[in-house]
């Protein structure tokens, strides 16, 4: 376990490099910076979706969205941009095996990391597809707050809000596209 959580310190240092690509200064977000954001956005998410009456389990959807970009430790935060090159399919192949060698020592929680890192990539559950959802509205708020610090040239991170479908049912979408719009129109706003 000690090994694992000594690696897992490289997060807190490896930047998300699809804000470097457009300009950003490097240190500008962390993948570990991103991992809090999608926690802490996907446990309000989950929260919402129950106080309207959607069954969610909440505890796998924290663990979820802790460990969905471990494997970034090992194989870095490639953005959307290098899996044209590389292709989607590689990309997961490698991202898979990265994290089945990160949770190799962790003994008798193995196979449930595993399992929570399968399903998120696979989206099979409500708790996956909510927390992609909010991987991607924390990039949103993240694009907000360098937008309102005067960044430019981030448009291309906005397409998805204006189209995303998570295959949500329909209690957990409405969340989502509130969310969504909210994130719109305080762009607009800037």
């Amino acid at each position: 376990m000690l090994a694992t959580l000594i690696e897992l310190q490289r997060l807190k240092r490896l930047d998300r490099t699809g804000w470097t690509l457009r300009g950003q200064p490097n240190g500008t977000e962390s993948v570990a910076a991103h991992s809090f954001g999608v926690t802490v956005t996907a446990m309000l998410l989950a929260d919402e979706v129950k106080a309207r009456g959607l069954s969610v389990d909440g505890e796998r959807v924290l663990r979820m969205a802790l460990l969905h970009d471990w494997a970034e430790m090992r194989v870095g935060d490639m953005p959307r941009t290098a899996t044209n090159y590389f292709g989607a399919e590689a990309r997961k192949r490698a991202e898979t095996m990265a994290f089945a060698d990160i949770i190799s020592g962790l003994g008798g929680s193995e196979a449930a990391y595993a399992e929570l890192h399968e399903d998120y990539e696979q989206r099979t559950s409500l708790e996956a597809r909510l927390v992609k959802a909010a991987d991607v509205i924390d990039l949103l708020v993240q694009a907000h707050a360098l937008e309102q610090a005067g960044a430019k040239g981030l448009d291309e991170f906005w397409e998805v809000a204006h189209n995303a479908d998570f295959q949500l049912p329909a209690i957990a979408h409405d969340v989502v596209r509130e969310v969504l719009q909210s994130l719109l129109e305080a762009r607009t706003r800037l």
